[in-house]
């Protein structure tokens, strides 16, 4: 009868026990090599070194206008103060959102988009089509 009673109580406990240890295996494994690229343990993926925003060269082609040029208003919405007139503001072409020219550079060199209105800056602004002659 004791035994009997031993093995009601400690088989659940060791069942229970093997599923919560494949459960955290399976989530340790899924976290491990979620979007890795990895085919199994061991392999480290190839990471690449992907810029998201705009670089220099691309942050130089924006226009740059002074506050009292500002049609939008004069708040930029990166550090929420107030663009003075004759501070230098950054134009975000396609929307003419305007900004401080550093918190434009900051903001912009992480993400290519408007941060008033998600407005994307296309690589076509930055690499303008050759004109061709009519014949």
């Amino acid at each position: 009868m004791l035994v009997s009673v031993f093995l009601a109580l400690f088989l659940p406990c060791v069942g229970m026990s093997a599923v919560f240890l494949v459960y955290i295996c399976l989530l340790w494994y899924a976290a491990a090599y979620q979007n890795s690229g990895a085919t199994g343990p061991g392999q480290d993926p190839v990471k690449t070194n992907e810029q998201k925003g705009l670089n220099e060269a691309q942050l130089d082609k924006l226009p740059k206008i002074t506050g009292k040029e500002l049609v939008m208003g004069n708040d930029c919405a990166v550090c929420l103060d107030e663009i003075e007139n004759e501070q230098i503001a950054r134009i975000v072409p396609g929307c003419n959102h305007g900004f401080h020219v550093e918190c434009a550079d900051t903001w912009l060199s992480k993400n290519p988009i408007c941060p008033v209105c998600r407005t994307k800056l296309e690589p076509e602004f930055f690499n303008p089509p050759e004109s061709s002659s009519p014949c």
